[in-house]
């Protein structure tokens, strides 16, 4: 057993304890309101990520014709979400996480890879796919130095049976409209259709300034070279080149089969 996963109880046991305590300095030094729901003119690049949704759901749909398989479920690639993702039907396809590009990923969705990258504080972004009757139940994030913004690229078409509950509000996704909240309050989702419900999912830093702005900083550094981002950059990693060997042994069978 490597010394970082051996570690990874005591992490979690001094996270649990500090963690409150660090979330109320930043709350209290943060420069946009502390609640469940944000207001999307709080930030201008809102606004013109969906005057430019258009291009990005173009490129959503292309990656799609390579079928669901482009996507690995969420909890393949980061095991510390196995709890929220108990089964396959969440899958994910990263084009940041916390600072580390997939630079694979970006390539195949140029233009939103760059428009991402220009987002102020940006920590992640990737799509975010729920399949038929996904559920992902209540759970609250790890901090208040991240905010997080979902962008609507594919919507099903009962979409009120589509939904995500922050704390006591419960809304639904508009294909090429964002929704912005702070995960650290109680949230859960359920798409309870036929169709499947597709997000460009963004976190990013939240404005703070003094004590909050200095702790948020030193936490984020310390989770961007933990052992949990650390593994889920590796298993990533390996599943694309799984997912290559696959693909490269279909094409070279199919060569041979007349």
């Amino acid at each position: 057993m490597s010394d970082a996963v051996a570690s990874r109880p005591f992490i979690i046991r001094v996270g649990k304890k500090v963690r409150p305590l660090l979330n109320t300095l930043i709350a209290h030094n943060s420069l946009v309101p502390d609640t469940p729901v944000l207001d999307t003119s709080l930030f201008p690049w809102i606004s013109n990520m969906e005057q430019r949704a258009f291009r990005i759901i173009e490129e959503f749909r292309i990656l799609m014709t390579q079928g669901v398989s482009s996507f690995p479920a969420l909890r393949d690639s980061s095991p510390d979400h196995t709890r929220i993702a108990p089964d396959t039907r969440w899958k994910s396809f990263f084009l940041y996480g916390y600072g580390n590009c997939v630079l694979e990923n970006c390539r195949r969705m140029p233009c939103t890879a760059r428009f991402a990258a220009a987002i102020p504080g940006l920590n992640s972004a990737f799509v975010s796919f729920l399949e038929p009757g996904a559920r992902i139940p209540l759970h609250n994030g790890v901090t208040k130095g991240l905010l997080t913004c979902h962008l609507g690229l594919q919507v099903p078409q009962d979409y009120r049976d589509c939904w995500i509950r922050i704390d006591d509000q419960m809304l639904c996704w508009q294909d090429g409209k964002c929704i912005l909240f702070d995960d650290t309050y109680p949230h859960e989702v359920q798409n309870n259709t036929s169709d499947h419900r597709a997000v460009l999912l963004i976190q990013f830093e939240r404005p703070t300034y003094g004590v909050g702005r200095l702790v948020q900083g030193m936490f984020l550094k310390a989770v961007r070279r933990s052992a949990f981002v650390q593994e889920a950059k590796n298993n990533l990693a390996h599943w694309h080149a799984l997912h290559h060997e696959m693909a490269r042994t279909e094409r070279q069978t199919s060569g041979l089969t007349v």
